[in-house]
């Protein structure tokens, strides 16, 4: 043994070497018959910031679902039309592994390989940033929605016009009006601010409205067929936006008591008759948080200030958080109201 040993390491950088080259074949060869065997095809590349992808399939599911049930799925972004891809549809629906799907076909064909799809021709990625999945730190301090935050804070901080970016639920960890707040205001800043391709999903169907107002940002949905009571995931993703997310049908599949599911729905009825929609459509019309306010041609009388000026002159922009700046919003529509 001790001869054995030594002579080893006597030809131990050869033996490093040989396993290194090693090592790359079965990795470029299992990549090979991998693309061979699942009808991959080869990715063009270009330094234009684009991800157009036809057929698209998720690398993994396409392996593990039974041959041909896995729904293939094109995606457009980084076009002048196509910046950013707000997905909405039913929970169980295919966002997420839409979402995933996108990010690995980049990671592949950046690092030289053939990808699932018919068609790709990927724009070269810097940085690929990820916040996807519920997951908390509690040994420093961090609940589930502060490590959603500063994930997300770490994306609007750092990745720029060659980036991809793929969120999914930001803002679902806490109040419903604080978590479509925020969410509201990072697709803003992503079209505004990142300027990079992006696919951000959601079931905050209010974020629709923002495709009046942001020129490069496009809605998708998951499609969905209901059947004789029964809903059918058809895990395609078409243009347009959806107007319900399925979510007590999804419990009801999950096995909820029967009482819980005819609850829920009689609640989520009583909800739905509250119209709270259309005062964020009506924001669409105001000023975007990360534009700058466009030029007055007249200005109000200094004589006869009102109420709104008074508010508007004291108001400190530049130190209000997305949330504040939203509210504030709000309390100008109240003010106005009141006054005519």
């Amino acid at each position: 043994f001790n001869e054995l040993r030594d002579a080893t390491h006597q030809e131990a950088t050869r033996l490093q070497n040989t396993a290194r080259v090693l090592g790359q074949l079965d990795v470029l060869a299992s990549l090979a018959d991998l693309a061979q065997q699942r009808g991959y095809c080869q990715p063009t590349m270009v330094l234009e910031p684009m991800l157009d992808i036809r057929d698209g399939r998720h690398p993994v599911l396409d392996i593990t679902e039974p041959d041909g049930t896995f729904v293939p799925n094109d995606t457009q972004a980084g076009t002048e039309e196509e910046l950013v891809l707000l997905i909405t549809g039913p929970n169980m629906a295919g966002k997420s592994t839409f979402l995933r799907q996108n990010a690995l076909i980049a990671v592949m064909a950046q690092m030289g390989s053939f990808v699932p799809a018919r068609e790709a021709c990927i724009g070269v990625v810097d940085r690929l940033f990820s916040r996807v999945g519920a997951a908390d730190d509690l040994a420093r301090g961090r609940s589930t929605f502060m490590v959603e935050m500063v994930e997300t804070a770490t994306i609007l901080n750092q990745a720029g016009e060659r980036a991809l970016v793929i969120l999914d639920e930001i803002g679902r960890g806490t109040a419903t009006y604080d978590g479509l707040s925020i969410a509201w205001a990072v697709v803003e800043y992503l079209h505004e601010r990142n300027k990079c391709r992006a696919l951000f999903a959601t079931h905050y169907h209010e974020l629709t409205a923002l495709a009046g107002s942001l020129e490069q940002l496009r809605c998708h949905t998951m499609r969905v067929k209901e059947w004789k009571g029964e809903v059918v995931f058809l895990h395609e993703v078409a243009s347009g936006s959806a107007d319900r997310s399925y979510g007590i049908h999804v419990g009801k599949l999950a096995g909820l008591p029967s009482e819980v599911v005819a609850r829920a729905d009689a609640v989520l009825k009583t909800l739905e008759a509250d119209e709270i929609s259309s005062a964020l459509h009506e924001m669409v019309d105001d000023l975007p948080l990360f534009q700058a306010a466009p030029q007055t041609t007249s200005q109000p009388a200094a004589s006869d200030p009102n109420a709104v000026e008074n508010v508007l002159n004291e108001v400190a922009a530049d130190e209000m958080t997305p949330k504040e700046a939203l509210e504030f919003i709000y309390t100008l529509k109240r003010m106005l109201r009141a006054e005519q």
